[in-house]
């Protein structure tokens, strides 16, 4: 075999981790094949909000704003339920805020509000979320001209059209490279170091529906197709993070893709709002106190919803009144504009008559109008005994009636490859891999969020451990003795 086929380390997926990685393996003198199947760079960085979060950084320091990796990672603990990885979590909390800090010195061009405390989920005690300018975009455009540079002066190639096939393995089943489709052909690659990067699952329904058990409504980057939980299992990986997925609310139904939601135009949440709706479920049942000031409670409730699915339902008095930024009904948009998708967006409905508008959405029409009825009472006698919610502005009675349905959303995938603490790949009998090794989304959220959203706890982890593994693997493939990979993988990512 050529010299050519050959490397230190292999990184699969060009995204939040992958880059990172390789970029740090190669600086630290490794030789390294990045590796990714779009055409692009980036993965979900694409689509991402890109929210990280991090305590005790420069920025925060320079707001007079106290904090420390203790308090975040009580934070974490508090909003998971102490469901996440110890391990995990207790070194990314300690290197977060150097993740942050390497981000602001290459020039991130952060969002003036930032660091913030953030509600769309629940909340930390503690202003400690950054994102940028252009979202998760803003994080590429630090991560780009790192591997630009790293691509001209350090032995570090990429290659971008070329869907990683199999895990190459020895006899003993040490994994020792891969198969790539590139340039119209199968090439073999040999690698001491084989990193999947890969990212989730939230654009693959059938292994969605196996590994959570609930239909997919996605808003995730459409290459996230579980390539790197296929790899893993092929050779023997066992998973993660099992019963610890997580709905959100999220966007409209997409107008040409069944199963997908546009998170851009999504409603705007309760919690940031007061709400005139009511939400129903396909029988037309309330299924929550619409006024909930947790969201995580109400994303719990939404994941016991038949199919999870449910339906805005509000009239022409509640839409009237839903104008100015922080009272939109769909973020963005005007009455007049919302008016103007009714009957014409897929899930996106309006009549005359409750029942004309149960039979355009599919809501059992009887149903609807008995909760309807029920609700119009509560608010005039303001109470309402189904629920306890307190905010009941006015009765939904004035034509024409609106439905928007709804979906538990998966913005991330919960579920990943095992890793143990130095980002080995762990088989079924909790034994690491030799060679193969993951981080990112691959390893699935609920590693360092558990079952929970916890903000910034997926881009900051793929951002840092991926640095961390590239820079362990790195080192040892410069002092040329892959027997002390692990050791020394285990020995740079200790906290």
């Amino acid at each position: 075999m050529s010299a050519a086929d050959a490397y230190d380390v292999v990184v699969v997926g060009a995204g939040t981790a992958g880059i990172p990685c390789a970029v740090n393996a190669a600086d630290a003198g490794a030789r390294v094949l990045l590796v990714e199947k779009d055409s692009r760079i980036g993965g979900t960085l694409h689509v991402s909000g890109g929210h990280l979060a991090a305590a005790g950084t420069r920025r925060q320091r320079e707001r007079g704003i106290e904090d420390s990796p203790q308090a975040h990672r009580a934070d974490i603990a508090r909003i998971s339920h102490g469901t996440a990885r110890d391990d995990l979590v207790d070194l990314l909390v300690a290197e977060a805020a150097t993740t942050i800090d390497w981000l602001d010195e290459r020039g991130f061009a952060f969002a003036p509000e930032t660091p913030r405390i953030v509600y769309g989920h629940e909340p930390y005690t503690t202003a400690r979320t950054y994102y940028g300018t252009d979202e998760g975009l803003s994080v590429l455009e630090v991560l780009r001209p790192e591997l630009e540079r790293a691509c001209a002066e350090r032995d570090l190639t990429l290659w971008t059209n070329a869907p990683v096939t199999e895990l190459l393995t020895g006899a003993d089943g040490t994994v020792t490279g891969i198969s790539v489709y590139r340039d119209g052909r199968e090439t073999t690659v040999r690698a001491d170091a084989v990193v999947l990067a890969t990212g989730g699952y939230g654009a693959d329904p059938d292994l969605f529906l196996e590994l959570e058990g609930a239909p997919l409504v996605s808003a995730t980057s459409r290459t996230a197709t579980g390539d790197g939980l296929h790899l893993g299992r092929s050779v023997g990986a066992r998973l993660q993070g099992a019963g610890s997925s997580l709905p959100t609310f999220g966007g409209l139904p997409d107008p040409r893709t069944p199963g997908r939601a546009n998170w851009s135009d999504r409603q705007r949440l309760t919690s940031e709002r007061p709400p005139w709706e009511i939400y129903v479920d396909r029988a037309g049942s309330r299924w929550v106190a619409e006024d909930e000031d947790s969201i995580d409670v109400k994303e719990r409730a939404l994941a016991e919803v038949t199919d999870r699915t449910f339906w805005t339902v509000f009239d022409d008095a509640a839409l009237t009144q839903a104008t100015g930024t922080m009272r939109q009904m769909v973020v963005g948009h005007e009455p007049d504009a919302v008016r103007a998708m009714m009957n014409t967006r897929p899930g996106v409905h309006c009549a005359g008559t409750l029942a004309g508008l149960a039979e355009l959405a599919g809501i059992d029409a009887p149903g609807l109008e008995r909760t309807v009825s029920a609700y119009n009472g509560a608010v005039e006698a303001g109470s309402d005994p189904a629920f306890g919610r307190t905010f009941l502005p006015a009765p939904i009675a004035t034509a024409p009636f609106y439905a928007i349905r709804n979906h538990a959303i998966t913005l991330v995938t919960f579920q990943g490859l095992d890793v143990d603490g130095s980002f080995a790949v762990r088989d079924e009998a909790g034994r690491a891999i030799t060679g193969l090794y993951a981080v990112g989304e691959v390893i699935g959220a609920g590693a360092t969020s558990g079952n929970s959203f916890c903000s910034g706890m997926l881009v900051t982890p793929a951002l840092t451990f991926g640095r961390l593994l590239g820079a362990a693997l790195g080192t040892a493939a410069r002092k040329g003795t892959a027997a002390s990979e692990s050791a020394e993988v285990r020995e740079r990512t200790a906290p």
